[in-house]
């Protein structure tokens, strides 16, 4: 079977204290954004919340369960300070990780950009839904996107089933 050239449904999640209050702009979201309308895809959602575990969740799951989007992109709160919580609400609601995506956004960054390393973001799937950490600011957002480019059509298109071959 061939891959799919159904486009892609793509939903960003913003996790920000400063952002959900209203006092910073969502400069990551908006760098997702220009990449979802630059590949053509489609923004299924957006939300922005505070660095809150359950916050978190409760964004994430019903663009999963009610089969909003293909893929869900969070941005911020991987890093390492106390309120960085992504990793583990995103944990919660994933029902398989896939720590190859989160290591393949680290691993080709963190040669120009050591700092790359301190990034606790984990992907991962909650039913036919890919969720995939990103990092807070737009120059991360922007690299991990590079990374993820060559990979995730393939990916979703695996979780629908609109693709069972594997060729090289």
């Amino acid at each position: 079977m061939a891959e799919s050239t159904t486009k892609l449904r793509v939903a960003i999640v913003t996790v920000s204290d400063a952002g959900s209050r209203g006092e910073r702009q969502d400069a990551s979201g908006d760098a997702i954004a220009r990449w979802i309308e630059s590949r053509g895809a489609s923004l299924a959602a957006r939300a922005m919340v505070p660095d809150e575990t359950i916050a978190i969740a409760r964004a994430l799951l019903p663009i999963c369960d009610e089969d909003q989007a293909d893929l869900v992109l969070t941005t911020g709160g991987t890093g390492l300070s106390p309120r960085d919580v992504t990793p583990e609400a995103t944990r919660a609601v994933i029902e398989r990780e896939a720590p190859g995506i989160a290591e393949r956004l680290r691993v080709l960054r963190v040669e120009s950009f050591p700092k790359a390393a301190l990034s606790r973001g984990v992907s991962g799937v909650r039913g036919k839904t890919l969720i995939v950490n990103l990092p807070g600011s737009p120059g991360g957002v922007r690299d991990a996107l590079t990374a993820l480019e060559p990979i995730v059509d393939h990916a979703c298109d695996i979780l629908r089933g609109r693709v069972t071959e594997h060729v090289r």
